[in-house]
């Protein structure tokens, strides 16, 4: 029987998730002594700021959410923006083409979250049976 996954708590409290993937995170430093610092740097602290790719990866993995992943959704999207161009001008071949593309890529997704069935112990070969004759 497997382990099950416990999301980490902490994680999911300190930051939010957007609709693509993305997690929003609070600035540090402002809990006191706000009254000595300007007024701009005040306003840009209240503003929640998006947390670097490389540790919202980690991040997300921590929450539980790792299938998302805003990479793949911007790249869907530029990939439908230049369909839909393409319908625009009335070029029947590109908009095949960036269908297809679009649909290729949805399919590939598909096919990369099932898991690959394996043997109970890969490690171990398959080999006959050593016997001893006996007298």
């Amino acid at each position: 029987m497997g382990y099950k996954f416990k999301p980490s708590k902490s994680a999911a409290k300190r930051f939010k998730v957007t609709k693509t993937g993305k997690l929003k995170r609070g600035h540090s430093f402002t809990s006191h002594l706000m009254s000595a610092r300007p007024a701009n740097k005040r306003r840009k602290l209240r503003r929640p700021a998006i947390l670097f790719e490389g540790h919202a990866r980690n991040m997300r993995k921590l929450m539980g959410i790792s299938h998302l992943n805003p990479a793949r959704v911007e790249h869907e999207r530029a990939l439908e923006e230049k369909a839909r161009a393409a319908e625009g001008s009335g070029d029947a071949g590109a908009t095949a083409t960036a269908t297809a593309t679009v649909r290729t890529a949805a399919a590939k997704r598909k096919t990369a979250t099932r898991a690959p069935a394996q043997e109970a112990n890969p490690t171990k070969k398959a080999s006959s049976r050593n016997t001893r004759s006996s007298k």
